[in-house]
C-alpha cells in the first residue's frame, strides 16, 4: 500500500507564506514524495506591500499591485483555499477555518503577517486608519476622495509612525493632496527612520522639509477624535485638529497566535529556533513578521518584506529537508539594503555600497521590485504596462 503524501498547510499569503508555497513546489522531490501544498488566507489576492503606495497616488493599478492567487498559482501543484483561520489545534494537528471543513497537516507554516496595534490609544480603533493591507489602501483612498470632494480649504493630516511606512506615505499623500495638504508626522523616539542607513534617512528629512511636512519627534499620542488628535510632549497635551489620522506605529502578531501554547514576546510574535521552526513544535515553521528570529549569527532578524523573502527559501528548503530525512539549515539573514518611495518619481536607496536617490533610484526600485514579483507571466504583464503607459499617455496628449 503507498504511503499518503504529507500535506504542507501554509497560513497567510504574503511575501512569507507565498513564496514559500512557490519554493516547495519547484523542489527536486522524489517520485511519489511530493507533499500537498494547501495555501490559505482570507483574500483572494496577494499584495506586493512595498508598491502599495502607488495606488493612492494612481501610478499603478490593483491588478499590479494585488494579483489573483489563482492567476499566480494557476501552473503549480499548489492548492489555494480562501477562507478564515478561527483557530489551530496542535495536538490534532489541524488548522479550523470558519464555514469551511478542517484542514489536517503535516507540516504548518504560520506566515499570518502582524497586525497594527490600535488598541493601545483611546480612540485609535474607531478614527485611525492603518495601512497594512489592500482593504487598508481601499479605505484609506475612499476617506481621501471625500476630503477631497469637500470644501475644506485645507485637509490637515495626522501620521502615527515615522518608520519606512509613515514617511512613505507622506510623501505619497503631500504629492497627491498638493497646496490643500497640512501634514504632521508623529514619532515616539527622537529620529525618524531609526533603524535606515544615514543616507536614505538624510535624504528623507530634505524631501520631508521641502514637502513642508511637520514632524514631531519625542512625542506620543495621548487619544484620537474624529476630527483631532490630542499629542504628549514633555508632559504636555496638545489638541490638533485633524481630518485625517494614519496608523503606522508599531505591530503586534496576531490575535489568532496570542491563545496557542507556543513560546512568544510580549508583541505575541512566535520565538524560533534559527531554523525557524517554534520552540518544541519541529513541525511547525514561522517566518516574516509573525516571527521574533535571530539567525545563525545570532543578529536579530528584521520584521520586513526583504527578510520575509529570504527566509521563504530556508522554510521551503527545510521542510524538503526534514521530509527528505537531510539536516536542516540554519538561517542567515543577508541585509541587501533599503529602497524607500519619497513620492512620485522619487526615491532612496542605499544598497551593496551604492547609493542613489532622485528618480533614478524611483526607476531601479521600479526595476527590482518587478524582478521580485511572483512568477514571470505576471512580471511580464506588469513591465509590459511599465513600458507603454507612458507612450500611450504621451501618443494620447
Amino acid at each position: 500500500m503507498s504511503k499518503q503524501p504529507a500535506r504542507i498547510c501554509i497560513l497567510g499569503g504574503g511575501f512569507g507564506g507565498l513564496y514559500t508555497a512557490l519554493r516547495l513546489d519547484s523542489l527536486p522531490w522524489e517520485q511519489g514524495e511530493k507533499p500537498e501544498i494547501v495555501l490559505v488566507d482570507r483574500s483572494d489576492r496577494f499584495v506586493f506591500t512595498p508598491l502599495l503606495y502607488e495606488l493612492l497616488t494612481g501610478e499603478l493599478q490593483a491588478w499590479e499591485v494585488a494579483p489573483n492567487f489563482s492567476e499566480i498559482l494557476k501552473n503549480t501543484n499548489i492548492r489555494f483555499c480562501q477562507g478564515v483561520v478561527s483557530g489551530i489545534d496542535l495536538e490534532q494537528q489541524q488548522v479550523q477555518l470558519q464555514d469551511s471543513p478542517a484542514i489536517p497537516y503535516d507540516k504548518l507554516v504560520l506566515a499570518l503577517g502582524g497586525e497594527s496595534p490600535l488598541d493601545m490609544v483611546p480612540g485609535a480603533s474607531a478614527y485611525a486608519f492603518p495601512f497594512r493591507s489592500l482593504a487598508d489602501a481601499y479605505r484609506l483612498e475612499e476617506r481621501l476622495r471625500v476630503l477631497e470632494a469637500s470644501d475644506k480649504d485645507k485637509i490637515r493630516v495626522a501620521i502615527v509612525g515615522a518608520g519606512y511606512c509613515g514617511v512613505e506615505l507622506a510623501c505619497k499623500l503631500a504629492d497627491r493632496l498638493g497646496d490643500r495638504g497640512r501634514f504632521r508626522l508623529v514619532e515616539q523616539a527622537n529620529q525618524i527612520l531609526r533603524t535606515s542607513p544615514e543616507f536614505n534617512r538624510e535624504t528623507a528629512l530634505k524631501v520631508l522639509e521641502a514637502k513642508g511636512i511637520w514632524i514631531d519627534l519625542e512625542t506620543a499620542v495621548d487619544s484620537i477624535e474624529p476630527d483631532s488628535i490630542s499629542l504628549l510632549y514633555k508632559g504636555q497635551i496638545d489638541t490638533i485638529a485633524a481630518e485625517l489620522v494614519i496608523w503606522t506605529a508599531g505591530m503586534q502578531g496576531s490575535n489568532l497566535v496570542k491563545v496557542l501554547p507556543l513560546k512568544q514576546n510580549q508583541r505575541s510574535q512566535l520565538i524560533t529556533t534559527p531554523t525557524l521552526q517554534a520552540i518544541d513544535r519541529p513541525e511547525i515553521f514561522v517566518l516574516g513578521d509573525l516571527a521574533d528570529c535571530r539567525d545563525v549569527d545570532g543578529q536579530q532578524v528584521p520584521a520586513s518584506a526583504q527578510a520575509a523573502f529570504q527566509q521563504s527559501d530556508f522554510v521551503a528548503w527545510n521542510i524538503w529537508a526534514a521530509l527528505s530525512d537531510r539536516p536542516l539549515l540554519s538561517f542567515r539573514y543577508q541585509n541587501t539594503g533599503e529602497m524607500l518611495i519619497l513620492g512620485t518619481q522619487d526615491a532612496s536607496i542605499s544598497s551593496m555600497g551604492v547609493q542613489l536617490n532622485g528618480q533614478l533610484a524611483y526607476t531601479l526600485r521600479r526595476l527590482i521590485y518587478l524582478y521580485r514579483m511572483p512568477n514571470l507571466n505576471h512580471q511580464l504583464r506588469v513591465g509590459v504596462n511599465w513600458i507603454s503607459s507612458p507612450i500611450l499617455e504621451l501618443l494620447t496628449n
